[in-house]
């Protein structure tokens, strides 16, 4: 009850609102006339009976009889009296039981509904809000942003045009604000000149009239814009986009580096001051078979594995993790080791075979365009004879059918990349290449992250999401010298020492059996010490960078943290 005076201050600013109780009291009062004639006359038709009654009873009279209820303790004996009854009855069952309701609805309650709805879907922020991100679209991408913003302690703005669409979202627990895209005060009330960043992904046309407009107020905000068409990057970037993306492309063409098909050498996947983090697959290398003791990396090259997949789960290793087909190491390291690695246990492939990508969509032709400029073959299957650029290349067919993928050369191809946009289809054809081959390399595009975990289970060995691909590198621009996420749930990120661990060892920390995550980095006065060794003394002022899941990152925040809060990173 103590937001009621607010609710009806919000719902008669409106003018509409205004005029409909207007109208609703116009026809009260209406009815008001009614019962007062019918009043007098009731008094003047008993009175011709021989009867007085009080004016309280003819007012008492003339509702229970409009109303119908009729109690029958006063009524008339004359047809004059009685027919006065029925113009009473008739009048009150079309004034009060017909018209009343009706205008009571239209009138008060569906715009007081209405306006509850309105106000549950605000149209501006707070005075003075900053360091905020706003998000111009709904789809898979912000939706696992938004989610990323929330667990890393930033507040966001989801804008939304469409009130009904913007109220489904508010109930599923969306920060919604409803605004126009173009207008340009809609952004002054969503305070874009202290937002950290604007994210703005919508088609190529409305994302252009939106970083214009949001670069007339400000200056200082970032705004990252996708685009769907080549042409688009060049005109977005002059409306004042501070960075332009492709995620369809991003995405094959990150797909595509992770795919055996012409070498083994480490494929750099990020870098955090000058510390590098690189995958290697262990598939046809002279690590695959051992258990990471044996391999002696660390003492070859100087790298560390600090990571592995399997299938999608990633893990810490232990001395006595085995390396398998299936593996894909996590390396740390800087550039100079990873030219060790490469020289050691990079390995150039036979070319005997071509690398298969099912679907030539943009996912699929960004891979190929990749793996063009690497010099390894591949064929492409595509059903759609208007997709067909180069006949040499690709194979007209479905991917579903065995003839298809026999002339692509499944029996031979050392991977195969499923890239069409449905993910019932990747898990169709994921299941069905891996009964075909079952030491087969198998990559995947994922376009929900929910259907990840089934890609996996279905038996693909490396998957990768648009919305998780998107969702990293807007972190990573956001946070950019103080997280680095990576792939799927795996992070990087550097933090101040912990009180709990200033002074020890990092021997003595047990992080790693008690969180999941790993120290890979300390920077120290001296610098950064990349592969700390173990009788390291973590320092008050020093910075640590660990390596985790976000669940294991969370555990590690929960146990090393001053009071089981978060530490927060030095900015």
């Amino acid at each position: 009850m103590k937001y009621m005076p607010s609710q009806l201050m919000y719902f008669f600013q409106s003018r509409t609102a205004r005029r409909n109780v207007s109208k609703l009291l116009q026809y009260l009062a209406i009815i008001a006339v009614l019962v007062a004639v019918y009043s007098v006359v009731f008094h003047y038709l008993m009175r011709l009976e021989g009867r007085d009654h009080t004016w309280l009873t003819g007012i008492y009279w003339t509702l229970t009889v409009m109303s119908t209820l009729g109690f029958g303790d006063i009524t008339f004996t004359t047809d004059l009296g009685r027919a006065f009854s029925l113009l009473v009855l008739l009048t009150g069952v079309i004034y009060l039981l017909v018209m009343l309701p009706f205008s009571f609805i239209q009138f008060f309650y569906a715009p007081w509904l209405d306006a509850q709805a309105k106000a549950r879907a605000p149209r501006e922020l707070p005075s003075g809000k900053a360091g905020h991100v706003i998000l111009t679209s709904f789809d898979p991408v912000s939706a696992s942003f938004a989610k990323r913003l929330i667990q890393y302690g930033y507040d966001y703005a989801l804008l939304q045009a469409d009130l009904p669409r913007a109220l489904e979202l508010y109930d599923q627990g969306y920060k919604v604000v409803v605004g126009e895209l173009d207008d340009p005060e809609t952004y002054r009330r969503l305070r874009v000149e202290g937002a950290a960043m604007v994210f703005v992904n919508n088609d190529d046309m409305r994302n252009t009239n939106i970083a214009f407009t949001v670069r007339e107020l400000t200056s200082n905000a970032t705004v990252i814009a996708t685009a769907d068409m080549d042409d688009s990057l060049d005109i977005l970037s002059l409306a004042g986009s501070s960075h332009v993306f492709q995620f369809t492309k991003l995405l094959g063409q990150a797909l595509a580096r992770r795919l055996i098909g012409s070498s083994t050498r480490a494929n750099v996947i990020g870098r955090l001051d000058g510390l590098l983090i690189a995958e290697a697959p262990a598939m046809r290398t002279p690590l695959q078979g051992k258990r990471l003791r044996d391999s002696r990396l660390r003492e070859t090259t100087g790298v560390s594995v600090v990571g592995v997949w399997e299938r999608g789960n990633f893990h810490i290793p232990g001395p006595d993790t085995l390396i398998g087909q299936s593996t894909v190491l996590v390396l740390a390291g800087t550039n100079e080791q990873f030219e060790r690695y490469d020289a050691v246990m990079g390995k150039d492939l036979p070319h005997d075979s071509s690398v298969i990508i099912l679907g030539g969509g943009r996912v699929g032709q960004a891979a190929a365009q990749v793996l063009e400029e690497r010099g390894i073959s591949y064929r492409i299957v595509e059903k759609n004879p208007k997709a067909v650029r180069d006949a040499d290349k690709y194979v007209l067919g479905s991917a579903a059918d065995l003839d298809t993928l026999l002339v692509a050369g499944i029996r031979e191809a050392p991977s195969v990349f499923i890239s069409t946009h449905n993910d019932d289809l990747n898990i169709y054809l994921t299941i069905y290449c891996r009964k075909l081959r079952p030491d087969i390399q198998i990559v995947s595009r994922a376009t929900l992250d929910r259907n990840v975990g089934t890609l996996h289970a279905a038996g693909a060995d490396l998957v990768m999401s648009e919305a998780s691909l998107g969702a990293n590198t807007l972190i990573n621009l956001l946070r950019p010298d103080n997280l680095l996420m990576l792939a799927e749930g795996l992070n990087v990120i550097r933090l101040a020492v912990p009180p709990s661990l200033a002074g020890k060892v990092l021997a003595e920390t047990d992080i790693r059996a008690r969180t999941g995550c790993s120290i890979i980095a300390v920077h120290t006065k001296d610098g950064l010490q990349i592969n700390p060794d173990p009788s390291l003394r973590l320092g008050p002022l020093d910075e640590i960078i660990i390596i985790g899941t976000a669940e294991a990152e969370r555990c590690f925040l929960r146990d090393y943290a001053p009071g089981g809060g978060q530490v927060q990173p030095r900015l």
